[in-house]
């Protein structure tokens, strides 16, 4: 049988040609390979240079590196985050004619690692948190989608930090399956696998004493099972919310950040109903709000502040008719034709929504605030009366009460017998905030 290359891109065969295919992949010349840290696998997996890309060559049998190469490409239609197939080499035979086994092709995902050699290195265990964090919210991706992986460990994933956020992906598919719909009696094995594995790997960085004294090697596998059954929760349960229910959507991303996670997307579904709201979420980076609100609208604020004006912007982007939340547009293309760019939006709401309503407060009665913990406290203020409502109060009502009620008593001097209410603007915190 013939040297076949199947590829996406017709331009990759001749590039991968150059390489020496008569070879077992662990006899191939240095001169052809990058040292780059991988992970453990039960196939022999090496980095090679092909051109100006730097790709991962598996050796494995031809009918499951076909499998998994068309696996790679579902997810990628799919917009999963997963390595990108480049290719599958069957056909190969050695110098005197043997076969070789199959090889599957995928681009090395530039600025990753993985996840074990992650934590063969010494990190905080709040960096270790969201690295978790992160897995989680990839394994949930892909349940949403339907696919089983059935092998997920610390060396199957990759991890990359990308503006400030921590991405997982995964890299070996050769285990799942894609299906329409996952049950639950499939998540739950395929979570369990998770944690054996993932506790069974840091296990064995532990006697190799690679690991963070103060992590628990089976208390971290146990605790990613916890991070996604909670995540799960809160994105999948059904949001249909009546008119006027503004406030319930804040109260959903707040659960979400309660439970560590930030809203990186937020699309709003009109119905006859009422309105369905999905939420997509991201493990961020210190640091991350304030650049991106920055970035958007020129605010420069503390993260707590931004983190708060961002959810708000957010929110009411989604309310415009001329928003396309991100994804919704071709994957390279951009938003779809008649959609604002995000930039344009939140120059809009700094100018419609931000400016004036800060503008709404008399000088004299902001003591020390700035705009944006002033907008901040309103923001507060709207929700807790919303929620005692019932129904979304909006914001110049909101105004109105927090300059009647809140800012007077905030300026007034405390009675010793009296207990401190906190800071200027504090009111009661309800049990679902």
């Amino acid at each position: 049988m013939a040297l076949q290359i199947s590829a996406t891109n017709p331009e990759h065969p001749a590039l991968l040609l150059e390489l020496p295919w008569q070879l077992p992949l662990e006899e191939w010349p240095e001169h052809h390979l990058v040292p780059l840290p991988r992970g453990i696998s039960r196939h022999v997996v090496r980095y090679a240079r092909a051109g100006d890309e730097v790709v991962a060559v598996k050796e494995l049998a031809e009918r499951p590196a076909v499998r998994e190469y068309e696996l790679l490409l579902g997810l990628d239609r799919l917009r999963i985050p997963a390595v990108d197939p480049l290719a599958v080499v069957t056909g190969r035979t050695d110098a005197a004619g043997e076969p070789l086994e199959s090889v599957l092709i995928t681009r090395h995902l530039g600025g990753s690692l993985p996840y074990r050699s992650m934590f063969e290195t010494t990190m905080r265990p709040a960096t270790m948190h969201r690295l978790m964090d992160a897995l989680a919210v990839l394994l949930v991706r892909l349940h949403l989608a339907g696919f089983a992986w059935g092998d997920c460990s610390l060396s199957n994933t990759l991890f990359r930090r990308d503006a400030g956020a921590y991405a997982a992906y995964l890299v070996d598919a050769e285990t799942g399956d894609l299906h329409p719909q996952l049950s639950s009696g499939q998540r739950e094995y395929d979570l369990d696998l998770a944690r054996v594995n993932i506790s069974g790997e840091l296990l064995d960085l532990e006697a190799a004493g690679a690991l963070h004294p103060s992590v628990d090697p089976i208390e971290f596998g146990t605790e990613i099972c916890a991070r996604y059954r909670g995540l799960w929760e809160e994105l999948t349960r059904t949001s249909v919310y009546p008119a006027g229910k503004y406030h319930y959507i804040d109260r959903r991303i707040r659960r979400l950040n309660d439970l560590g996670f930030d809203v990186a997307e937020m699309q709003i579904a009109h119905s006859s109903g009422g309105d369905t709201v999905t939420f997509v979420p991201k493990v961020v980076d210190a640091g991350h709000h304030q650049r991106q609100l920055l970035r958007l609208t020129g605010l420069d604020t503390e993260e707590n502040q931004a983190r708060r004006l961002l959810n708000d912007l957010e929110s009411w982007m989604a309310t415009q008719d001329d928003y396309a939340p991100a994804g919704s547009g071709h994957r390279t293309g951009g938003a779809p034709a008649g959609s604002a760019r995000p930039e344009v939006l939140a120059h809009r709401w700094v100018r419609d929504v931000f400016r004036p309503t800060v503008r709404a407060v008399p000088t004299e009665l902001r003591g020390s605030m700035d705009p944006a913990e002033l907008y901040h406290e309103i923001l507060e203020h709207r929700w807790f009366l919303s929620e005692r409502a019932q129904h979304d109060i909006g914001l110049d009502t909101a105004v109105d009460d927090y300059v009647g009620t809140i800012l007077p008593k905030a300026r007034e001097p405390l009675s010793p017998q009296v207990d401190d209410p906190g800071p200027p603007g504090a009111h009661p915190v309800p049990e679902q905030r």
